[in-house]
């Protein structure tokens, strides 16, 4: 469990590093990457699936209310990255910028809070 645990988290940072790299690298030319949708949906769904393998495998205590900051910061920036997908013409750099703090709050949260 150990083991799918740790190939879990990789794909969750791996997915968050997208969403983060394709917005910032939006930010010159304001038009989301599909990419950034992509990530987000990934990183949401792994989350979910770390959380669930914690609690049934018991492999650590798990913070239920930093899990529950962190999953509402995860659903804000997937629902920024959909509406940007679909609404091509109402990105900006500040819509770009907001998904791009969301995201670095939600990986700061996940590395600084412990307890």
């Amino acid at each position: 469990m150990n083991t799918l645990a740790g190939i879990l988290v990789v794909l969750h940072l791996l997915s968050w590093a997208i969403v983060l790299g394709g917005a910032l690298v939006s930010l010159r030319d304001p038009k989301l990457p599909k990419g950034v949708l992509h990530g987000a949906l990934m990183a949401l769904l792994t989350g979910i699936l770390l959380v669930g393998l914690y609690e049934m495998a018991d492999i650590a205590a798990i913070n239920h209310i930093k899990i529950g900051v962190k999953l509402i910061l995860a659903g804000a920036v997937t629902a920024l990255a959909a509406y940007g997908s679909s609404h091509q013409e109402k990105v900006s750099r500040g819509f770009l910028g907001a998904l791009a703090g969301l995201t670095a709050v939600n990986v700061a949260i996940a590395v600084l809070w412990t307890g």
